[in-house]
């Protein structure tokens, strides 16, 4: 067993102090995402070119809660409970990537890249990204919601986890995994970077929705169940003196409750973006129809012409 591996319960502390861990991946690729956002930011600002604040401080805090909840005590528990691995997950599926897109990445790097040298070299790389057949197939809802079944029902009830667990690096490997499942649910959702492909509002609606019932009714059912479903969990668990099946229950009450804070957020966000892109839509036909008329007003304005000259 690792000598960072916890020999005691934890308490609130323990989990959001610094302790001892693995190699610190994801906290490493929150700080590069995080300076190299600020870079792009801080470009643009002395240009005097706009980029939002906000956009920056919601990145940003993706970043922090990113390291956090891979780079602090937390980490060392997630090897050893349950509930404290589901944390991890749903933070990293759930929590973390609408913080991120919501940032615009995308956009920032396409508007702050220099025109020239390596800048030039990374702008037709995204271009090519943004066309191709295999971004416009990954950010699919027909991909995103089967690999969000997968990574609750299929790694949980076919034992992907014991297998993945149990395999060196196989927990970090399972976060980047959470990880990049989020962000693919996210995009099509959220962003408002150029994409291949975009969701209408109603689908965007539904796909919150989707994924909102996928983690509660596993919740329930984890909740309900009467044997372990991840034996990996069950010595360390034990070794804390903890019973691991109410672990796993309380694994499981996480699941049905702690998602449901940042789904309901991104559908308030959705809906808002729903009503405020057709209020625009709707002043704009107005407008237009002020300027312009419309092919039913000048119908109904000749039909009236027409009836004024019959009566005459």
């Amino acid at each position: 067993m690792n000598n960072w591996m916890p020999d005691a319960p934890p308490t609130f502390a323990d989990l959001v102090l610094p302790a001892p861990g693995p190699f610190p991946l994801l906290p490493l690729v929150a700080a590069v995402l995080a300076m190299a956002y600020l870079v792009g930011a801080i470009r643009l600002w002395r240009q005097h070119r706009r980029w939002p604040v906000w956009r920056t401080v919601v990145f940003l805090l993706g970043c922090l809660a990113l390291a956090a909840v891979t780079g602090l005590g937390v980490e060392a528990y997630g090897y050893a409970l349950m509930s404290v691995f589901m944390f991890q997950q749903l933070t990293l599926m759930i929590a973390i990537p609408p913080l991120l897109v919501l940032g615009s990445p995308g956009t920032l790097l396409l508007r702050a890249t220099p025109h020239h040298g390596l800048g030039a070299a990374a702008l037709r790389a995204a271009h090519g990204g943004l066309r191709s057949r295999v971004a416009r197939w990954i950010l699919s809802p027909w991909i995103a919601v089967p690999v969000y079944l997968i990574a609750f029902y299929g790694l949980y009830l076919a034992g992907l986890a014991d297998r993945v667990l149990a395999a060196p690096g196989g927990h970090i490997a399972l976060e980047v995994g959470f990880l990049i499942v989020g962000i693919l649910f996210a995009i099509p959702v959220l962003s408002s970077d150029p994409l291949p492909v975009r969701l209408g509002h109603g689908g965007r609606a539904l796909d919150v929705f989707a994924e909102a019932a996928l983690h509660a009714f596993f919740g329930v059912f984890l909740m309900m169940a009467t044997t372990m479903l991840v034996d990996h969990f069950v010595a360390p668990t034990l070794a804390l003196g903890m019973d691991p099946l109410e672990d796993q229950r309380l694994a499981g009450g996480l699941a049905w409750s702690y998602g449901e804070a940042p789904t309901l957020l991104m559908l308030v966000y959705v809906m808002h973006r729903w009503f405020r892109d057709d209020t625009a839509r709707a002043a704009a036909d107005d407008r237009y129809a002020d300027a312009h008329g419309t092919t039913e007003l000048d119908a109904y304005n000749a039909y009236l012409e027409g009836l004024r000259d019959e009566s005459r």
